[in-house]
């Protein structure tokens, strides 16, 4: 449970981050969002089980693709 709290805590700034960011009626955004919650995500689990910085670009960048793969072939505790 102590390596989960630092993650969630990780996700939900990204996500606040990523989705924080809205226009009002009638404005355009000019400046897309840089980084998904699928991105977030896969990040996350990726320096949880590796703690490298490569494989967490690696894995930021397959995004939602990483996120299903590690929901298949994660180990059941």
């Amino acid at each position: 449970m102590p390596k989960l709290l630092p993650t969630l805590i990780f996700i939900l700034l990204c996500a606040n981050i990523a989705l924080g960011q809205s226009a009002l009626p009638g404005q355009q955004v000019v400046v897309n969002n840089g980084i998904g919650l699928g991105s977030a995500i896969a990040v996350a689990i990726s320096w949880s089980r590796n703690k490298s910085i490569l494989w967490a670009i690696i894995h930021g960048i397959l995004g939602w693709l990483d996120v299903i793969f590690y929901f298949f072939t994660r180990p059941d505790k």
